[in-house]
């Protein structure tokens, strides 16, 4: 089969940056099959893209190279790193966005210190091109990890926040907000089962209360927010036919509180 290479990036379509990527994959790998997993992360949001990459993870087969260049401290002294885990590999910068391949115990990384697997000139302001597109495209051409550079044993890790208990209530905040504006939080559906198992439950976002949970997008009631558990596992705020972020005026950040009811 061949060698799978996922794209994740802060760049947006506008700018020749993605496809530049792209040739220097291509030159290097030309068997390579480039899957543009998003270029919508929000300019220099290592949470953001730290989150798509894990929502992404368990639909991609071993073998599997995920590029993840969200750099803002690109030209600087964080360190350029590639990770093998779990029989994928994952290139990018050391600043906390490859954290999803480090929540195992067995892990190995490397900084991508070797010159000959970057390109011949190497600028301090697109390292995406210079040095991640080529190490992810010598991965998947089957260089060992252990050649592109020394063995890294503290990774910048960026933990994503979670929930807790308060009393009977459990707290937890948005994380990241969809372009349907749905709010995607901290809490996990095994968290919120562990509160109410498959009882009603009343939820705050920032204070405002919230309809309970529905078990799908069309039960809600237009333009008003509503509770769910998405796709990857996470309680939701939703408005059906709407934007939840624009309803409630809320961000990345904002509280959410769930009880059980009665």
């Amino acid at each position: 089969m061949a060698p799978i290479i996922t794209l994740t990036t802060d760049f947006g379509r506008r700018d020749p940056f993605v496809g530049i990527m792209k040739g220097v994959i291509l030159s290097i790998c030309p068997t390579a099959r480039l899957v543009d997993l998003t270029h919508a992360v929000e300019p220099q949001d290592v949470l953001g893209a730290s989150l798509a990459l894990a929502a992404a993870l368990p639909f991609f087969p071993a073998g599997t190279v995920h590029l993840v260049v969200v750099d803002p401290g690109v030209g600087g002294r964080r360190r350029p790193l590639a990770v093998r885990t779990g029989g994928h590999y994952f290139v990018g910068p050391d600043n906390g966005v490859l954290t999803p391949a480090l929540g195992g115990p067995r892990w190995t990384a490397v900084a991508l210190s070797a010159p000959e697997y970057r390109l011949p000139e190497v600028s301090r302001t697109f390292h995406g091109r210079d040095v991640f597109a080529p190490a992810a495209a010598y991965l998947a051409a089957g260089v060992p990890l252990e050649r592109l550079g020394a063995m890294v044993a503290d990774p910048v890790r960026a933990p994503v926040p979670g929930s807790r208990l308060e009393g009977d209530v459990l707290v937890g905040e948005v994380l990241a907000i969809d372009r349907f504006g749905n709010l995607i939080t901290s809490i996990e559906a095994g968290q919120l089962a562990a509160l109410a198992g498959d009882g009603p439950v009343a939820v705050e976002v920032s204070g405002r209360p919230v309809a309970g949970l529905v078990e799908a997008y069309a039960a809600g009631e237009d333009g008003q927010p509503a509770a769910i558990i998405g796709s990857t596992g996470r309680f939701e705020i939703f408005v059906r036919g709407g934007s939840a972020r624009q309803a409630l005026g809320v961000g990345r950040g904002a509280p959410v509180r769930i009880r059980r009811r009665g």
